[in-house]
């Protein structure tokens, strides 16, 4: 039946290509980059960094991290911009082929929960540049490149916990009433 329907849609077999593909990026910089970049940091990680929220914070993380550390998260920041084309794929896909399947309010919902892959990595986007900024000049980071970083990466998370959330339950859903149908 799967494969009926994936053969008859070509909208469909965009969206799983698009899945796969988000899918495939994710995984493949998660193992092959992020995960070697973690083992390089002692103290202070990613979140630490992006959760600084002031100008104080991020100069105890720069000192901990040192000149090569601080390299380090510069090449990592670089590859998060390629991991967000990944995710925000990964996402929409996941969402639209819950969407496709649901019906009334769950549906109506969907819709809305389109936007979230991209405000995700808008926001996401947003807290990479002022990260990188103070990377670029660690003697002077500004609060508010800090401050910008922090809440960015605050909204960004907001939104793609809204768009796990809203998969689940319309998966959750979906699959509660084709057993009912059964």
């Amino acid at each position: 039946m799967f494969l009926e329907r994936f053969k008859e849609s070509p909208r469909e077999k965009l969206v799983i290509i698009l899945t796969l593909v988000g899918l495939a990026i994710v995984l493949l910089l998660y193992i092959l980059v992020f995960i070697p970049m973690e083992a390089l940091v002692s103290t202070y990680g990613i979140l630490d960094y992006e959760f600084a929220w002031t100008s104080d914070r991020v100069g105890i993380i720069f000192s901990v991290w040192g000149t090569d550390g601080m390299a380090n998260q510069s090449l990592a920041i670089y590859w998060d911009f390629l991991y967000i084309v990944g995710y925000v794929s990964l996402a929409l896909g996941l969402i639209l082929l819950v969407l496709r399947r649901s019906e009334g309010k769950m549906q109506t919902f969907g819709l809305y929960f389109t936007l979230t892959p991209f405000l995700t990595g808008i926001f996401d986007i947003i807290e990479n540049i002022n990260l990188l900024i103070m990377l670029g000049s660690p003697t002077s980071v500004s609060a508010n490149n800090s401050f910008v970083a922090s809440l960015s990466a605050l909204i960004k998370f907001s939104f793609l916990f809204a768009a796990i959330g809203y998969f689940v339950t319309a998966l959750i859903i979906l699959l509660i009433c084709k057993f009912k149908k059964s």
